[in-house]
């Protein structure tokens, strides 16, 4: 494989950064992660960072070289995501579950497929065209799928999400692929601190007539600079495969066919998950029933005690 990526994190007007993004490759197989902590649940960084080490940890595991069977994989992986933030809220007894959103690329065989949950995006973008984007799983965006309205209602919140990761219930995905990739094809992950302050033709302008590079970090300027005072966290992760060998120096290139079979890199922090592997054994409906059950047993506890 030969790609070029660029990863870029601005913690823009909040008290700290709860987005978590990275990616992970071995010679012939690649991911890419973003996961936007939610804010008004306790500990948002901590379950983006779960969902990110989760999901990675068990790429390194089965992709070896490629992954056998990626959207099996998707599916696994996604809920295996999602229990270790149920049981990390179980173990620390806390009166409401951390909560993220997420969206993943992988990229293998000349192909890519995608998941996403909640209102993380994916762009995909070839030739200056936008030829998909992910629909945010939100109150507002099902509303305008269905009614078509040509400018969203006032009275519906846009950050207001029908399903995450770590909620205490089973979260909803939306999974696309395989689509073969071009040459020069480019795909962006973001944050909707990013999307939100940005029109759609903006970011696809970018990422047509740009390195992957200079289109981020133009990209996260301008979303942190229409944010004000009051940005959100700002996050992506952009990649264009198989970048010309013509390419502006500034690109990141990256070739992995001097990768040997079994080597695996990664950018995302602390690739491991303890008990992640006894989960796996256990990763049926039955079992993400009970954990969901603890914690609705942990909340109506904490409920009870109020004053």
């Amino acid at each position: 494989m030969k790609f070029s990526v660029f990863q870029m994190s601005r913690k823009g007007g909040r008290e700290k950064n709860e987005d978590r993004m990275g990616y992970c490759y071995t010679n012939s197989s690649g991911i890419f992660l973003l996961a936007d902590g939610m804010g008004g649940h306790p500990e948002g960084e901590v379950a983006a960072q779960l969902a990110l080490q989760a999901i990675s940890a068990l790429f390194q595991q089965e992709a070896k070289p490629e992954l056998p069977d990626v959207k099996a994989f998707i599916n696994t992986a996604v809920m295996a995501a999602h229990r270790q933030i149920l049981r990390y809220a179980a173990d620390k007894k806390l009166g409401d579950t951390p909560r993220t959103t997420l969206v993943a690329a992988i990229v293998q065989k000349g192909e890519a497929h995608w998941v996403h949950c909640g209102d993380s995006r994916l762009y995909f973008v070839r030739a200056g065209e936008l030829l998909a984007r992910t629909r945010d799983h939100s109150y507002l965006e099902q509303r305008q799928d269905v009614k078509r309205l040509a400018s969203p209602p006032a009275t519906v919140n846009r950050n207001v999400l029908f399903t995450c990761l770590g909620s205490p219930s089973k979260p909803v995905i939306d999974v696309t692929g395989p689509v073969s990739l071009q040459q020069g094809d480019k795909l962006l992950l973001c944050s909707d601190g990013l999307w939100g302050n940005l029109e759609d033709i903006d970011i696809v302008y970018h990422l047509g007539q740009k390195t992957v590079s200079t289109a981020a970090q133009e990209l996260v300027e301008q979303a942190l600079l229409k944010g004000g005072t009051h940005s959100d966290n700002v996050t992506l992760v952009a990649m264009e495969w198989e970048t010309p060998d013509s390419a502006d120096s500034t690109h990141s290139s990256i070739s992995t066919e001097a990768i040997e079979d079994g080597v695996f890199a990664s950018t995302v922090q602390a690739g491991w998950v303890d008990g992640l592997t006894d989960d796996l054994d256990d990763l049926d409906d039955d079992a993400i029933e009970r954990s969901i059950a603890e914690i609705k047993e942990v909340i109506k506890r904490t409920a009870a005690r109020k004053p």
